[in-house]
This record gives structure tokens, sequence and C-alpha cells, in this order.
């Protein structure tokens, strides 16, 4: 009986079960079967070797993204570029690693129609970060302003050069990010909960800046949890189209669901449970 798992710490709130049970279910894959398990980032490697064949594949949520990639025995360039796993497929020769949150990104932005924009703000500079950067570059994106709480993870900044990204960073504090913000066509929140309620609460601050043009901007929130976020509700509020990061979740899962099964995954039916999940 094949089965896959995710395994993060904590893990008791992830919706991952949901979604690919839902595709099982709708792919006619009734021996498939997906749970969760609760594994730190130390406890990685270790959990790995005691796994039984019958698992085919595993998806990786915090904090153990850098682990498995450091625990796969092969991994793809994209994951290695990333410096994270969020997907561990079994293989003849050991656990290979990918990364699907990039494709999560891409298929959540195209999804709501956004592409061809050249510049993007992205909140954050953690691992997250370094996927939707990988992403930004298949759409197209060139420049890159990164909001931080300090400074930037040197990693992502490295990532953005390979990729040919012209990166800049501005603290979070800083005068210009409201209408950095407000007014850029592409901004994506890489914080988790909460994590962006500051710069939200400068954008209220600032009642006279209103967004445009009508074909933008479009604003990706990673957050699907106790949805609106503060971010996502002051930016539609402003006229943006707001993209949930339940998108993003869908996206990356169907890929891992692919991944595991080399089955095409139902994406509307893996989208509609995951909707009915969050309510």
């Amino acid at each position: 009986m094949p089965r896959a798992l995710v395994i993060g710490s904590p893990i008791g709130h992830s919706r991952s079960p949901v979604i690919h049970e839902a595709g099982y279910r709708a792919a006619g894959l009734t021996d498939w079967s997906y749970d969760r398990a609760e594994v730190t980032a130390d406890e990685v490697p270790e959990f790995l070797a005691g796994l039984d064949s019958d698992v085919r594949g595993l998806s990786v949520t915090m904090p153990c993204k850098e682990a498995a990639l450091a625990a796969a025995a092969t991994a793809t360039p994209l994951a290695r570029g990333v410096g994270a796993s969020n997907t561990l497929v079994r293989t003849d020769d050991g656990w290979h690693a990918d990364n699907t949150d990039v494709a999560g990104v891409v298929g959540a932005l195209r999804g709501a129609g956004c592409e061809g924009t050249q510049h993007a703000v992205v909140l954050g500079s953690g691992a997250t970060a370094r996927a939707v950067i990988a992403a930004l570059a298949e759409l197209g994106v060139s420049d890159v302003t990164f909001v931080v709480r300090t400074t930037a993870r040197p990693e992502t900044l490295a990532l953005a050069d390979k990729l040919g990204i012209d990166a800049q960073v501005v603290r979070q504090d800083a005068d210009e990010v409201p209408a950095l913000v407000g007014r850029c066509l592409l901004v994506v929140s890489t914080l988790p909960q909460g994590g962006a309620d500051v710069v939200a609460d400068r954008l209220v601050d600032a009642p006279s800046l209103r967004i445009g043009p009508a074909a933008g901007p479009y604003v990706l929130d990673v957050v699907y949890a106790d949805w609106p976020t503060r971010l996502a509700q002051v930016m539609q509020e402003r006229g943006a189209t707001v993209v949930n990061g339940l998108d993003m979740l869908v996206h990356q899962a169907a890929a891992q669901f692919e991944l595991f099964t080399a089955t095409p995954a139902p994406i509307a039916d893996m989208l509609q449970a995951a909707s009915d999940a969050v309510k």
C-alpha cells in the first residue's frame, strides 16, 4: 500500500493530508494514503533511515527543508540552488530532493493573471524567499527589492545574483517602504503569520497612498490560515489583486502529487478540498 507523509514541527495544522488525499480520491488512487509526522530538523536523518519502503514520498515543511536537502542522496539543481527541499522522492539510490515551492509560486501567480512584471518587492529573505526568487526569475522579473527587519540573508542575495536578478535591500522601518510597497506591481510576503503586520500598518498610516494602475498590482501572501492577513486586507482595500497562500500551497502539492504517483494532479479537486478545510 503506497503512502506519503508530510513532516515538520509543529505539524498538526498542516493541510497537506487533506489536499493530497483529495487528489488520490479524484484520480482513483484508492490504494494510496497520506499521513503527517512530527519531525524536527535534527531528527530528519534518523527518521528517513527508519521509514518502510511503502513510503514513496515526503512533503517537507519548516523547520526541516534545509535538513532534508542535506540528508538526500541526490537533488535537483533547483533544490540545490534554493538551498532547501520541500519534497523527497524515494528512488533506487535513496531519497531524491526537489523543491516544488517554486512551482507553487509560479502556478499561483500565473493563475491570477500575473506575468510580465519586471520589478517585485519581497518581504523577508529566508528559505521561502529563495523559492520565491527562483519563481520570479521564471516569471521574467529582473529587479527585486527585499524589505527586511534588519539584514538580508546573504545566500538569498547570492541566489538572486546567480539568477540575473538585480537586488536591493531596504529595512522595513525605512521612510520609503509605504510608497515602495504600495506602488509596486508585484509584492510577495514570505513572512509567517503576523510578520507583515508592521508593513501593513505603515500603509494604513499613509492614507493618501492609492494603488494603481488597473492592471495591477498583485500581492501574494504565503500565509493561508486566518485569512485575510493584515497585509492582504490593506492591499485589497487599495485596489490590489490578492493571491492567497492557499493557491501556492495547492500548486506545490500538485507538483509533489505527480512526483510521488506519476499521475496528473487533479488540481481543481485539491484546491476545493483545501478551501473547504480552511473554511
